[in-house]
């Protein structure tokens, strides 16, 4: 199920009747133009509907998520987490994460990524999505005598959970999820509490080869998303053909 709009995607398609007393009504013509003139197939079109009606999205939410192509990076994040088998909910996550409403250079540093997010929150949470309640950044953890900080800390409403985002301006590296889990598990033995699940670890990296993160993810035990991030669009073609590539190259390693 998408957590995102709250629809089963690929299987037990709602009825017409269903659609129209449920949803069609709920939404504004200006966004049923958006996503009929911006959309080709049923799938994403029931992305788009459930999200914005569910996420309350203003026409303006509605555009730029489609602009973003949402659809296809909720889609490659799934296909990736599937592939790695992680304990990773479908349809929340996004791969890339699009942050082209920061004001930063080309080359920047992770502080200089972490303080344009939290002066952009708002937009931050509309891009990381519906449920997410900021905590705040270097969260401290204090683990023997030693003061650790994390980088940007949420919790999520309906999954129940602490989501940390850490920030790597550079491509992913393995030793990258030793830090990550170690946060994780303090997390969980010192924050967390007894009726909430365990917490989730997403990092953001400028880049990743999908093979080493399917290498450093085979044994790893913490729910982990490991995800790019842009802060310039990408068109949406290049989306969906990497979408398309990733299929086929997973269906051919399944295949041998």
């Amino acid at each position: 199920m998408c957590l995102q709009c709250g629809h089963k995607m690929k299987k037990n398609k709602p009825t017409i009747d269903y659609l129209l007393k449920n949803y069609l009504a709920k939404m504004s013509w200006t966004n049923h133009r958006l996503i009929l003139s911006k959309t080709k197939s049923v799938d994403e079109r029931l992305y788009y509907l459930f999200t914005a009606i569910v996420g309350k999205y203003s026409s303006r939410d509605l555009e730029r998520a489609l602009n973003t192509a949402q659809y296809e990076r909720v889609m490659l994040s799934d296909t990736i987490a599937s592939a790695v088998r992680t304990q990773i909910p479908q349809g929340l996550f996004k791969d890339p994460y699009i942050f082209e409403f920061l004001d930063i250079p080309v080359t920047h540093s992770e502080k200089d990524l972490e303080k344009a997010l939290i002066l952009n929150l708002q937009k931050f949470i509309i891009e990381i999505g519906k449920g997410f309640t900021y905590m705040g950044n270097q969260y401290c953890l204090q683990v023997g005598n030693k003061d650790y900080y994390t980088d940007l800390l949420f919790y999520h409403r309906d999954l129940k959970c602490l989501i940390l985002f850490e920030l790597k301006i550079q491509e992913f590296e393995p030793e990258f999820l030793g830090k990550l889990n170690f946060y994780l598990e303090a997390l969980d033995r010192d924050v967390r509490r007894p009726f909430e699940n365990p917490s989730i670890g997403v990092l953001l990296c400028k880049g990743k080869d999908t093979e080493v993160v399917e290498y450093a993810m085979a044994r790893n035990t913490s729910p982990a998303v490991i995800a790019d991030y842009e802060t310039k669009l990408i068109p949406k073609p290049v989306l969906v053909n990497k979408l398309h590539q990733l299929v086929e190259q997973l269906s051919k390693r399944d295949q041998d």
